[in-house]
């Protein structure tokens, strides 16, 4: 007999399945210690992966029992799943069960994706209905020496909008102490926010945040493409390719993360670059900038504060 007990299932002897311990270690595998053991219903689950932000649910799982025990993980976050069974099918009719169920389970999770997404939009555009104009004096633009351009203020939080297909789906928040969030849910891959007018034929910048971009549209007068996130600049260089052509100048200004392993920001505008074709230029740094200087709108503030 099974006996459900609050979120994980017990055997007759009050002991979990092996089946939930072993898809617990693929779990542990691949998002490190968890201390809970996953509800085997068939039914998409979410949960906190533990290096993300405390009250975040950006793990999901789903896991069946019956039959071969199988089923599938991922992050919304990191947009990527994987599938998991017990064991090898024996025969071409399990294989077919696990097919079905991974299937379900996509539709499952795209499902839940829209539904979040939309209401993000729809909290996105109520705020931004609702915001004024931003202050120039923001302690944020104050410190990053940029113009609110098209930024909108809720309080003391500047609106970021971001766009997707020319549709609102999100708003990055800014707090005064420069702490940043997206709306929970909202659409974040693909989407970008815009500073000038993109025109054919002139160039078109792509970047992280949005105080760079502010600083490569005040510095350049080009139209500029704001990612967000390094990981976020490959999926927006795509989409603006899509959408301009061939024929588009595009250049990806990117981060030198200089002090991180890796060198994430560098990476990854290399790789959006090379995915499209794209120019691809960092900022110069002079012989005695500090090392924990990133972007381009570091270099502009500390040269700024050196008189140069």
């Amino acid at each position: 007999m099974t006996i459900q007990n609050g979120a994980h299932a017990l055997n007759g002897i009050g002991l979990p399945e092996k089946a939930e311990l072993a898809f617990r270690d693929a779990l542990q595998t691949t998002f490190g210690q968890l201390d809970w053991l996953p509800v085997p219903d068939g039914a998409i689950h979410r949960f906190r992966v533990p290096e993300d932000k405390p009250g975040s649910q950006n793990g999901w799982y789903v896991l069946y029992l019956d039959g071969i025990a199988s089923g599938a993980f991922g992050s919304w976050k990191a947009n990527g799943s994987q599938t998991w069974s017990s064991r090898k099918p024996a025969d071409p009719m399990e294989a077919q069960l696990i097919a079905q169920r991974i299937e379900k389970a996509r539709e499952q999770r795209e499902s839940e994706q829209q539904q979040r997404q939309q209401s993000a939009a729809e909290r996105a555009a109520r705020l931004w209905r609702e915001a004024s104009r931003a202050d120039a004096d923001h302690p944020y633009l104050i410190r990053k020496r940029a113009k609110p351009h098209s930024l909108r203020q809720s309080g003391d939080v500047l609106l970021v909008p971001l766009f997707a297909d020319s549709r609102l789906v999100n708003i990055q928040r800014i707090e005064s102490d420069g702490a940043k969030r997206f709306l929970f849910g909202g659409q974040v891959r693909g989407a970008y926010a815009a500073l000038g007018c993109i025109d054919s034929g002139q160039p078109l910048y792509i970047v992280e945040g949005w105080a760079t971009g502010a600083t490569i549209h005040a510095e350049t007068g080009a139209a500029v493409a704001c990612a967000m996130n390094a990981g976020n600049l490959k999926p927006v260089a795509q989409a603006l390719r899509a959408k301009y052509g061939d024929s588009q100048q595009i250049i990806i200004a990117g981060d030198d993360d200089r002090m991180t392993a890796g060198n994430p920001g560098r990476t990854a505008a290399t790789a959006a670059a090379l995915a499209i074709g794209a120019e691809v230029a960092f900022p110069v740094w002079p012989t005695d900038a500090p090392l924990e200087l990133s972007d381009f709108n570091d270099l502009l503030c500390w040269r700024a504060s050196h008189g140069i």
